[in-house]
């Protein structure tokens, strides 16, 4: 008896796409790029303060010019990446951050602090920060864009639900300063081995297509101008954009802004929400719960946001993003009791999960694959701007007014405001 010949054949196995290799490195990455952002420095304030004698908004300046550092070097690394990708780039800033923060455990007095944050620590995480790590990703994924990026923001999530409890215990054990070192030994070994071995530029430079699989057909340039549609996902996938042509979209200043408020929160709020649960009367533990409750729905609801992001309109979901925090906030400033305070963060939190994810996926589906690096480079400018703001607008304030009550509800009408701007997101169409 004859065996038939498609049964001779062993059965091919699928292999892994190779995409979700960059989404590991990515997740490693966003958590070495946490041991720098204000929710970390906040578990610090305080101390740091008292040691090295300055003012809580004194304190927050340095935030500040971090910020503006970054928002400079975002047009040059986004020009980077769309010539050499992020491979070398994440390597650097590994090793550039990693040395900062073992500096910084060495710092004497304030100005030094400021200077190896400032100098060190704030091109190494623009290097090898959320910009690079996200627009990776992206060149990689179209159709599952969203949950790809969400996956690996998680990264940023985990490291955020442990840094509290993390920073306390080490300065409790090595101080401040041996805290500092002991996040720049980690921040080498999570970031510089695993991008020069594992980073690669995109899927066509390894023979692959996005996804692993069929590219989805894509409109032309003149048929999208001809019928735009009402939320359409990757309709520049293909197409070049120049800086010019981006920045004379009235989509591009509108993502630019409605998203730089979120980042007044993450950096501004995120900074003092510590401080502000303890002036409360509330102990350390709680401050540092509440801190944890942020995060933690930040690192489980992002997968949520992308998967909707995926399938749904994006100025909606945007929409329901700015909403969920304001009334978060709301609630954790306006009812009495512990039972308020947890539920408003909490609900803070789930919007807080999605600025990310949502932020990634409406440039890239926007303004798409091939010039995007220097697209996110020129938003990354602008909503930079905001970023900075927050420290200083939250410090300052408290510094003036002895409390948080005016920046806070500040902030909770700027975030209605965006929510309802939000509304207008519409693709751009490329000029013939």
């Amino acid at each position: 008896m004859s065996v038939s010949p498609l049964l001779e054949q062993p059965a091919k196995r699928k292999s892994i796409y190779y995409g979700w290799v960059i989404v590991v490195v990515g997740f490693l990455a966003h958590i070495a790029s946490a041991f720098s952002i204000s929710s970390t420095l906040s578990a610090f304030l305080k101390p740091l303060s008292a040691d090295l004698g300055i003012s809580r908004g004194a304190f927050s300046l340095i935030r500040s010019g971090e910020i503006l550092i970054g928002a400079a070097a975002a047009p040059v690394i986004g020009t980077l990446m769309d010539r050499y990708g992020g491979r070398w780039l994440m390597a650097a800033g590994g090793l550039v951050s990693g040395a900062g923060f073992i500096m910084l455990g060495q710092a004497q007095g304030f100005v030094q602090f400021m200077l190896v944050r400032w100098l060190l620590i704030s091109p190494g995480d623009s290097l090898m920060g959320s910009m690079v790590v996200n627009v990776s990703i992206s060149r990689w994924f179209m159709r599952m864009r969203g949950r790809a990026l969400a996956i690996a923001g998680m990264g940023h999530g985990l490291a955020k639900v442990c840094m509290p409890l993390a920073a306390a215990t080490l300065m409790l054990y090595v101080g401040w300063r041996g805290a500092w070192v002991v996040f720049g030994i980690f921040a080498l070994l999570l970031v510089v081995a695993p991008a020069l071995l594992f980073m690669r530029r995109s899927p066509e430079e390894m023979g692959l297509l996005p996804d692993g699989g069929p590219v989805e057909v894509k409109e032309t340039a003149t048929a999208a101008a001809k019928k735009p549609p009402r939320h359409a996902k990757r309709t520049g996938a293909d197409v070049e954009w120049s800086r010019r042509e981006a920045l004379r979209t009235p989509v591009f200043w509108l993502i630019a802004c409605t998203f730089g408020v979120a980042q007044i929160g993450v950096t501004g709020l995120n900074l003092h929400v510590f401080s502000y649960v303890t002036d409360q009367g509330h102990s350390s533990l709680v401050a540092a719960s509440v801190m944890s409750i942020i995060a933690i729905m930040q690192l489980s609801t992002p997968i949520l946001w992308g998967t909707l992001a995926d399938r749904m309109d994006n100025g909606i979901l945007n929409m329901a993003k700015c909403a969920f925090q304001g009334v978060g906030l709301l609630v954790a400033l306006s009812l009495p009791g512990m039972v308020a305070l947890y539920a408003g963060f909490f609900i803070y939190g789930i919007g807080m999960g999605g600025t990310a994810v949502l932020a990634e996926t409406i440039w890239a589906d926007f303004f798409g694959r091939t010039s995007l690096g220097k697209i996110r480079g020129m938003g990354s400018l602008v909503t930079s701007i905001f970023s900075a703001c927050g420290p200083p607008f939250f410090g300052l304030l408290f510094d003036y007014t002895r409390s948080y009550y005016l920046s806070f509800n500040i902030f909770i009408v700027m975030l209605f405001i965006a929510a309802v701007l939000s509304l207008f997101l519409r693709p751009p169409t490329k000029p013939a």
